[in-house]
């Protein structure tokens, strides 16, 4: 009963901080230290993409090309092994920019001399209409929208908050 009650708590005090745009969140949350890319800069572009989502989260969908990072799991020997090349463009994305922000400083911090923050990660990808490939390198409309609270402000996608164990079962 006491957890639920701190759950409850943390729920409703944590609720006024998300913000009910894109720039807002990124503005109350990101301290800028990474530099952002535009979508339509990116569009141009042809950098290293790290997705820095939950593997559930890239599972469902990510941008075409984009190597799995994770958040927590992250770690910079994995990364250095699969990018060798400290002035290679790096673009790092997650849901709307606030993790990937955490992750391109770990790299900048590592001597990575050339990264980027996707600005509003891939909910602003897909808000402006650009495609997402499953697991399976498949075309879908599916983004994971962490939770309902985000998920507010990914507009153009099928919304997945929760996914299916055989989902995950079945992927690579």
């Amino acid at each position: 009963m006491r957890i639920r009650l701190l759950y409850l708590l943390f729920v409703f005090t944590a609720m006024p901080c998300i913000s009910q745009t894109i720039d807002g969140a990124l503005k109350r949350f990101n301290s800028g230290s990474v530099p952002y890319i535009s979508v339509p800069e990116l569009k141009g572009s042809s950098p290293i993409l790290l997705d820095t989502r939950k593997k559930e989260e890239y599972q469902v969908s990510h941008i075409e090309g984009a190597i799995w990072t994770g958040f927590k799991t992250f770690t910079l020997d994995s990364l250095q092994r699969q990018v060798p090349d400290k002035e290679a463009p790096i673009v790092v994305y997650c849901s709307i920019g606030v993790r990937s922000e955490q992750i391109g400083e770990k790299l900048r911090k590592a001597g990575y001399s050339n990264v980027k923050n996707l600005y509003g990660g891939i909910f602003e990808w897909k808000n402006q209409g650009n495609p997402v490939v499953d697991s399976m390198g498949r075309p879908t409309e599916e983004v994971h929208a962490f939770d309902k609270h985000w998920g507010k402000l990914l507009t153009n996608a099928k919304k997945v908050y929760h996914t299916k164990p055989e989902r995950i079962e079945n992927q690579p």
